[in-house]
């Protein structure tokens, strides 16, 4: 299982954005595998029934960050702006999107995971959780909302910029740049 602790760290760290918090969610996570290692029935890898019982233990400090002070509501006026930058007066894109050549070959590729983590901690937190929660750990628009206190509206918003985001810093920082 300890070679699967540095996977498991990227992953959380990405989701909390604090490493101590990160550190917590891996620790329990070994242990809960640890304790309940009668139950894995070898019918997914190693690495993916970690990353599941990972999800819940994040899962929980999320919800409990939540219930201690809620998200910074500022950080998405900031992001307005930066987002109708992209766009002309009728809707159109100021500058089309890049193309990307063969997105299938970008997944398979570790660097573009290293610039997609790193795109990810560029978007303020609130925008990159809702992305994460959406994306990533597959929660549903009812989940999502009840655990952040948001209204659907907010939440397709907030992904819609996400997206816009990470479309930006990746054609800057992987598609248009130097990929090794």
């Amino acid at each position: 299982m300890q070679q699967h602790r540095p996977y498991l760290m990227r992953y959380a760290l990405l989701q909390l954005r604090n490493a101590d918090h990160a550190e917590d969610v891996v620790q329990e996570t070994l242990l809960a595998a640890l304790e309940g290692r009668a139950k894995f029935a070898g019918n997914s890898s190693l690495k993916t029934w970690l990353t599941g019982i990972l999800k819940y233990k994040i899962l929980d400090v999320i919800r409990r960050k939540s219930r201690e002070q809620p998200l910074a509501p500022g950080s998405d006026d900031d992001e307005s702006g930066t987002v109708d930058a992209l766009f002309k007066r009728d809707g159109h894109w100021q500058e089309m999107p890049a193309t990307w050549g063969n997105p299938d070959e970008a997944l398979q590729n570790k660097k573009f995971w290293e610039m997609f983590e790193l795109c990810s901690k560029l978007m303020p937190e609130r925008t990159a959780r809702v992305f994460m929660l959406r994306e990533v750990m597959e929660m549903s628009t009812e989940e999502i909302c009840q655990e952040l206190a948001i209204t659907p509206t907010n939440l397709w918003v907030i992904l819609h910029r996400a997206r816009l985001a990470l479309r930006e810093c990746l054609e800057i920082k992987w598609f248009g740049g130097v990929r090794k």
